[in-house]
């Protein structure tokens, strides 16, 4: 039964609905006799080791609604990756302020954090309920048929290729967009879910699912761009040789790393440039262009899916219910029923912590630069209702009388 305090914290990148997660937490959590205090730590595990809490409890709800209809990570968020020593500070502080139950809003390293905290309690025989509650724009969580934050951030990621492809084709020539995606093609796939005419851009779209020929993208470029006079493109930040090394590492002699020691894949725009840059000089292509999306597609204001939104709350009113009924250590999973409807279970932490899904190969064309039908299937019900749509002219055409 949820009693006493209860701690909720934020890890890793920031969504546009993560913060109805938290929210979803602190009301839910308000509404039971047995809760004294509802905790929120700033910049996730890194609040809790210094003891920066914040007491929500004393928000009122129509201030956590505004906070949850917001973009980005409302108590801040972390990239520290805690070991075991981190993770018994961590203990240590939760058992100094009476916390019965933790629970942390991220992705698979946050769930694995989860875990290990939730081991660290037993061992002391201290009753704490350790619950993951699931977020990232990757996609990229095992057990779950799809992850809150992905779907805004697809939505996003659709829009922006579908204006990229009216500009492209007003102003012609070859466009790469690099999106992200380390091992997990979703996002960068997303980008053809706004394709209306046969023509629409991306026309090429590389996930780190299938391995990158530099030749075979020269190669399909050129026919691309014979063929309609243009190109867009969408790249995953991951894409790799065959040896699984990065393209960014092979073709870059300084590369950064962040601070889980993984190389830097889209904060500088190397990839981009290297691309392109590849493009004009065996290609002979004069008008190259080249962005790399970065933070933009992970909290847009104004970009959000209704959907995303709706199960993002869910998932955590869900964690606190799991918590109440004496469910135990565990994460909520989101599942899909019929042609769109998820139900919610409860899953061991060990199935989702640190590891990582990827696209499924029905997903993926077999040629290695798009996507199928099914993934299409698969990824609109998520994006929500209302994407706008872009037209054309008819453009009936008019005879020519001096160059006739």
């Amino acid at each position: 039964m949820l009693q006493g305090k209860v701690l909720v914290a934020q890890g890793g990148g920031p969504t546009a609905v993560i913060n109805q997660s938290m929210v979803g937490v602190a009301l839910e959590a308000r509404r039971f006799a047995g809760v004294t205090r509802v905790y929120g730590a700033r910049h996730g595990v890194r609040g809790i080791v210094d003891e920066d809490f914040v007491d929500l409890s004393q928000e009122t709800p129509e201030s956590l609604e505004q906070v949850a209809a917001t973009p980005c990570a409302a108590l801040g968020s972390t990239r520290d990756k805690p070991d075991l020593d981190y993770c018994r500070n961590i203990f240590a502080v939760l058992k100094a302020h009476e916390i019965g139950t933790f629970f942390y809003i991220g992705g698979n390293d946050s769930s694995d954090t989860a875990r290990i905290v939730s081991e660290e309690a037993k061992k002391n025989r201290y009753p704490l309920t350790c619950i993951h509650v699931p977020k990232t724009i990757d996609n990229d969580l095992t057990v779950n048929d799809h992850t809150p934050g992905f779907g805004s951030a697809a939505r996003f990621v659709a829009s922006a290729f579908a204006g990229i492809s009216l500009d492209n084709e007003a102003l012609r020539g070859v466009y790469v967009g690099v999106v992200m995606g380390r091992h997990a093609g979703f996002l960068t796939a997303a980008a053809a879910l706004a394709r209306r005419y046969a023509n629409d851009g991306p026309h090429l779209v590389y996930v780190p699912e299938r391995t990158f020929d530099m030749e075979s993208f020269l190669a399909d470029v050129k026919v691309v761009n014979d063929r309609l006079g243009r190109c867009v493109i969408a790249v995953s930040e991951g894409i790799h040789d065959a040896s699984g090394e990065a393209i960014v590492t092979k073709l870059s002699a300084d590369v950064e790393r962040d601070a889980h020691g993984n190389v830097q894949l889209s904060g500088t725009g190397a990839l981009a440039d290297q691309l392109t840059g590849a493009i004009k000089d065996k290609l002979g292509i004069k008008r190259v262009r080249g962005d790399t999306f970065g933070y933009l597609q992970r909290s847009f204001l104004g970009c959000v899916s209704d959907t995303d939104q709706r199960e993002a709350r869910e998932v955590g009113e869900k964690a606190i219910q799991y918590a109440h009924f004496g469910n135990g250590d565990g994460t909520v999973t989101i599942h899909r029923c019929g042609d769109y409807a998820v139900e919610y279970r409860f899953t061991d932490l060990g199935e989702v912590a640190g590891k990582t899904k990827v696209m499924d190969d029905t997903m993926i064309a077999a040629s290695g630069n798009d996507v199928t039908d099914a993934f299409l299937a698969y990824a609109r019900p998520l994006i929500g209702g209302g994407m706008p749509q872009a037209s054309r002219l008819r453009a009936a055409p008019v005879q020519k009388i001096l160059r006739a």
